[in-house]
């Protein structure tokens, strides 16, 4: 499961304490190669979670999460480039309107 598998959800999971359900995208891509693909790839991958979501279909596969806070949790190998910053900011309050919320970590190893 990558960013690159646009038509797959990669990870489901809910905190317990919060109740808050996550759906992570795992993106492994480096952003100084092939950043325009690499934002065409984010933006289908982040188009087919909301898909996901507004179609019922997360609520059929996990109906713990109806009724709770939906996050889109966009874990990357590596930090977003400039232009890649821009396209999440942007993206997150469009996601936000929709009433679920995206926010951005880089994958710690450790």
């Amino acid at each position: 499961m990558s960013i690159e598998q646009t038509e797959v959800i990669d990870f489901i999971s809910i905190d317990e304490a919060s109740g808050v359900v996550l759906l992570t995208i795992s993106d492994h891509l480096s952003w100084d190669e092939i950043e325009g693909e690499h934002l065409v790839l984010l933006q289908e991958k982040l188009n087919g979670y909301l898909r996901y979501i507004e179609s019922g279909r997360l609520f059929t596969d996990q109906p713990a999460a109806r009724g709770a806070r939906i996050v889109i949790n966009l874990v990357g190998k590596f930090p977003l480039s400039r232009d890649a910053t821009a396209f999440v900011s942007k993206a997150g309050a469009a996601i936000e309107l929709a009433g679920f919320r995206l926010q951005f970590s880089v994958f710690d190893e450790s």
